[in-house]
């Protein structure tokens, strides 16, 4: 079966205007780098292939997130079962502080921290914060992850609280 044009050009369209939230959420997701590029591939291969049964029901922006995420569990689904299960968000080990460095060398490390920390949060508290981040709001992560607004908005709540702590707690080590 040969793509449409229009599957061609609604994934152009959609990976240039996401394709830096598909990066963020692939870092976000997968700390390894190799693990990272193939996730990445496999969340566009997903995209491009979801635009041939695209019905425009909800809006492109929530259907790439949708499909990104989704791709985005599998993988942290694959990858439990081929390593060690997620830790507790409790049981997270202190990350190195940011003692005399540059001002970009100590935000590139506020932000692998950042992300250290939502990589051991479990698929669903991971989704929400990271489409939080993105700046949805609470009906459009609702949109993408089937939850309900209120639902979305007090575990985005929680999860920040929870990230602030745990982030303050590694920066004082």
């Amino acid at each position: 079966m040969r793509p449409s044009p229009d599957q061609d050009a609604r994934y152009l369209e959609a990976a240039a205007e996401h394709g830096g939230a598909l990066q963020r959420l692939a870092r976000a997701t997968e700390a390894n780098a190799e693990r990272r590029r193939d996730l990445l591939q496999d969340m566009h291969v997903a995209l491009w292939r979801s635009f041939a049964s695209f019905d425009a029901r909800c809006s492109v922006r929530t259907w790439v997130y949708r499909v990104a995420h989704n791709v985005a569990a599998s993988h942290v689904d694959r990858e439990r079962r081929a390593w060690a299960p997620f830790v507790a968000l409790e049981d997270i080990a202190e990350l190195p502080s940011a003692q005399n460095v540059s001002a970009e060398v100590e935000e590139n490390e506020a932000v692998a921290r950042l992300n250290a920390i939502i990589r051991k949060l479990g698929p669903p508290d991971r989704q929400i914060i990271t489409l939080y981040l993105e700046g949805l709001d609470a009906a459009s992560i609702a949109e993408v992850t089937g939850l309900s607004a209120g639902a979305v908005a007090t575990r985005v709540s929680r999860l920040k609280t929870q990230l602030a702590r745990l982030f303050q707690e590694t920066a004082n080590v």
